[in-house]
């Protein structure tokens, strides 16, 4: 009877055991979650308008029609100084869950060419929700039939053949003098206010070629004025609606295939959050763009725009920083760009 009465006083006393480190475990859970309680501010690292900004609000419009969120999202444009000015903001707001910043990868590329008050590792790293590929754009009149054709003839007459881009000291002009690097051409480059801008002046002939993002010349070729000559990446695009009467972007070769010697060259979409968060508040948000990207709408905004479909976040999201910070900074150096 005495031993029955201690089994049964023992049995009791694991199961208490086992009931506390549940409810202890739950408690931890509980504590580690995170949502936010306000009003949430996407920072957008340019001004009204352009992809970026489009972007910015397609998160918004995405994340209030799927609810998403049981607070606001809130759009603020700081554009001033090629974006530096929101990121300056996002590194102020140290320790701030309730803001995020909404750019590209002038978040970790800016800081080389300018003192700006901040460098990037100061910034929580959130997500790549997509990357924007680069084509190797020419005139639709253009007697070259291949990217290599028209590399040869640059480099036998650079002045005949000028590159046109977007901005100075940006993405544009640094695939172009990866591709005087890799290629031994001469490129003269000719910033414009927009890559839309370097389209039209390669539509009208007033320049050789320009280096852009697929959305910002599809106008231009839809009319027969440019064609794209390859895409820098190691496959071809996806998407393979017509965009013309006989090709879609899936047509559109690469330019490695071609024997250019850059495998491949994108631009991320980038967010990110101030330093000083915690793990929980950065993984409710990286939760939150995943579920954004596979909404129809989001799917759709990628097909319209030709963007590879890509979500990098933690150690991949790092060390792609890394790849193309590194890579960019070497250009930059040679160009005499760094910041002293």
């Amino acid at each position: 009877m005495k031993k029955s009465i201690k089994k049964q006083l023992r049995h009791t006393a694991i199961c208490a055991g086992i009931l506390t480190t549940v409810l202890a475990s739950g408690q931890a859970v509980a504590a580690d979650a995170w949502k936010p309680t306000k009003n949430v501010e996407l920072v957008v690292a340019a001004g009204a308008g352009g992809g970026t900004d489009q972007l910015a609000r397609l998160i918004q419009s995405i994340i209030s029609r799927h609810h998403l969120l049981d607070v606001s999202t809130v759009v603020q444009n700081k554009g001033g100084g090629n974006g530096a000015e929101g990121f300056l903001d996002i590194k102020l707001a140290k320790g701030d869950p309730y803001k995020l910043i909404v750019g590209t990868n002038n978040a970790y590329l800016l800081p080389l060419v300018a003192k700006l008050g901040y460098q990037w590792t100061e910034l929580t790293p959130v997500a790549t929700v997509a990357q924007d590929d680069f084509i190797l754009w020419g005139s639709a009149s253009s007697p070259f039939k291949t990217a290599k054709e028209y590399l040869a003839a640059v480099k036998a007459d650079p002045s005949k053949y000028p590159m046109g881009g977007s901005q100075s000291k940006d993405v544009d002009q640094t695939l172009t003098m990866l591709l005087n690097k890799e290629e031994g051409t001469k490129f003269i480059y000719i910033p414009f206010k927009s890559g839309g801008e370097a389209s039209t002046q390669l539509a009208g002939g007033h320049i050789g070629s320009n280096t852009n993002n697929p959305a910002e010349s599809v106008s231009q070729w839809k009319a027969g004025q440019v064609k794209p000559m390859c895409v820098f990446s190691k496959e071809r695009m996806v998407y393979t609606k017509k965009i013309t009467a006989d090709m879609a972007w899936s047509d559109v070769p690469t330019c490695v295939s071609q024997g250019v010697k850059i495998e491949e060259y994108r631009f991320p979409r980038t967010v990110f959050m101030p330093g000083g968060v915690t793990a929980a508040q950065r993984q409710f948000y990286v939760d939150l763009l995943k579920k954004v990207t596979e909404t129809p709408e989001f799917k759709e905004y990628l097909e319209r725009g030709a963007l590879v479909p890509s979500f990098l976040t933690g150690d991949e999201f790092q060390a792609y920083i890394k790849k193309d910070a590194d890579r960019a900074e070497a250009i930059f150096k040679e160009a005499g760009w760094l910041r002293k």
